[in-house]
């Protein structure tokens, strides 16, 4: 079967992360395993996630205790000559830590953060937070304390007697990408597309670097 590599290249965890953009997070509640996914961008060593005061999970979080992020890409399939060697090419990563919360006069920036990294290009076009939307957003740092990364990149990795064969071998790469803007019902007529959006429709949504 493929070999799949242990790596400590930090840059490639951080291309994961914000490639992914999605983390799930498991902790233990009253005794049982909890996962819940929910978007997350990097911020140095840390990761920031956000959403409502009223999500129990999050408040659960943000009482510091031990947390564990899965992440994963799938970047393509690995159609070798037989199922025992047929894999996927990938990039996956778990981390370990603990959450803190954001005070009020650290939400606005971190919001920010989470808005420039999931939507490149649009905070120049947005009117400023108000008030009412800060309090009722709750904003947590992970801390990483401990990190493991993993990907594959192989080629099929057939025995002699299957290449012997009549069967195709290769990599059918997987690309993920923006589509075209969907306006939304309410939309008034004249707007057109923010440049954002623009700079977005059509391009692969892996970003380099």
């Amino acid at each position: 079967m493929p070999e799949r590599v242990n790596s400590t290249d930090r840059a490639a965890l951080d291309r994961l992360l914000r490639d992914a953009s999605v983390g799930h997070f498991a902790f233990v509640e009253d005794g049982r395993p909890v996962v819940m996914p929910i978007a997350i961008v990097p911020d140095g060593e840390d990761i920031i996630l956000h959403g409502s005061t009223g999500s129990w999970w999050l408040r659960r979080l943000a009482t510091g205790i031990p947390v564990t992020v899965s992440v994963m890409a799938v970047d393509g399939l690995v159609f070798a000559r037989s199922a025992f060697e047929s894999s996927m090419r990938y990039r996956s990563a778990v981390l370990f830590g603990s959450c803190v919360r954001l005070d009020d006069d650290e939400k606005a920036e971190a919001l920010d953060l989470v808005t420039g990294g999931l939507l490149p290009g649009r905070l120049a076009e947005l009117r400023p937070h108000n008030r009412r939307e800060l309090a009722a957003t709750l904003m947590l740092r992970m801390v990483v304390d401990e990190w493991t990364f993993k990907n594959s990149t192989q080629w099929p990795e057939d025995p002699d007697e299957d290449i012997a064969g009549d069967t195709w071998a290769g990599i059918l790469p997987i690309h993920t990408t923006y589509g075209e803007p969907e306006p939304a019902p309410d939309l008034r007529a004249g707007i057109s597309e923010s440049e954002s959006v623009r700079a977005l429709a059509g391009r692969s949504r892996v970003r380099p670097g």
